[in-house]
């Protein structure tokens, strides 16, 4: 029984590649009690693996967050298997805006103790007392209203490339520290405005606006599936665009254009550039944002350090990476003392 990528990413790069066929890049989450995780991600690898799908996914006892690229003409098999799931049938799919068929390089399925790393105990408030769900069009209306306060629940590196006019956003590594910060910030609000909240695809705000209403919070909103939901909507329904910039994706694709705003700066140079790269130098593989000419000038790297063990043979750079643990600036994305301009 294969459970397991037999193919490198390179190997299935060169594939995709050969092959050219059409993929849909998706993502769908969903909370439900799942007994045994483990044997529940060993049945999704398995179909889907034959299938060709590719992609990441977390499963947990609380439910599933899945990021994928399915073959286009697999497409009505893939639905149809999630629809044979008794807590996936109907599943929202929050289908990508942009596609790349190289979005994903293989598929990886793990076990993980919750679906997003929130800090929270479940078990001190009720996660089903949600936020009510708001679509494109009445999400712009209430972030018209001046007794709105509009939140980013996302990470700062992915705020830095694109936002919501006038949302709050923290800066903030990680979805955790977010959750203490917005409720210090907005103590005062609890009950005389509207929390407004929004993510990428909706997961992050499914519980912080449980976990808000728990804080007391009296009128909490979120954004039904998040940026890319929102974004379909207002091209389906001719709706005003209130969203200015790139939306940040967690694949090789790193980000979809919503606006032809350009709202970043290059981290090295300061010139408007809202691409993100990761360092050339494996040793750091930094996520940063890097205009070309920079990219040219440093050969892809965020240092002049790395770019010295970047040009060095590949055995000499793998010696020097021997018995050191990974850096930390991989945890930190978009920070470090050599980045300039970083805002």
């Amino acid at each position: 029984m294969q459970l397991y990528n037999k193919l490198s990413a390179k190997e299935r790069e060169a594939l995709l590649e050969e092959a050219g066929e059409d993929r849909l890049t998706l993502s769908f989450y969903a909370y439900a009690k799942i007994g045994n995780p483990e044997l529940f991600r060993n049945h999704l690898f398995i179909a889907w693996d034959q299938m060709e799908v590719l992609g990441r996914i977390y499963v947990a006892h609380e439910g599933i967050n899945a990021q994928l690229s399915v073959p286009a003409k697999r497409f009505n098999e893939f639905k149809d298997f999630l629809d044979g799931i008794y807590f996936l049938e109907g599943v929202r799919l929050n289908i990508a805006i942009e596609h790349d068929i190289k979005s994903f390089l293989k598929l990886k399925v793990k076990v993980r103790d919750k679906i997003v790393a929130d800090g929270l105990n479940d078990e001190t408030f009720d996660v089903t007392n949600k936020g009510v769900h708001v679509d494109a069009q009445k999400f712009n209306e209430l972030i018209s209203d001046p007794n709105t306060v509009l939140v980013d629940m996302r990470n700062h590196y992915e705020s830095e490339i694109g936002h919501f006019q006038g949302a709050i956003t923290p800066d903030v590594d990680t979805f955790r520290d977010s959750l203490p910060i917005i409720e210090e910030d907005l103590k005062e609000h609890k009950e005389d405005k509207n929390l407004v909240m929004y993510c990428t695809g909706g997961i992050r705000c499914e519980k912080a606006s449980a976990y808000y209403k728990h804080r007391g919070f009296k009128n909490v909103y979120q954004l039904e599936g998040g940026i890319i939901e929102y974004t379909r909507q207002v091209q389906s329904k001719k709706l005003e665009n209130k969203f200015i910039g790139k939306n940040f994706v967690f694949d090789h694709r790193r980000a979809e254009r919503i606006s032809e705003d350009v709202i970043a700066h290059c981290h090295q140079c300061g010139k408007p550039c809202d691409t993100h790269v990761n360092c050339a130098n494996e040793a750091c593989h930094l996520l940063f944002i890097q205009c070309e000419e920079c990219a040219e000038k440093m050969n892809n790297c965020c240092s002049d350090n790395c770019k010295e063990i970047a040009a060095l043979p590949y055995e000499e750079q793998k010696a020097l990476r021997k018995g050191k643990g990974a850096s930390n600036k991989i945890f930190k994305k978009g920070r470090s003392e050599v980045l300039r301009f970083k805002q």
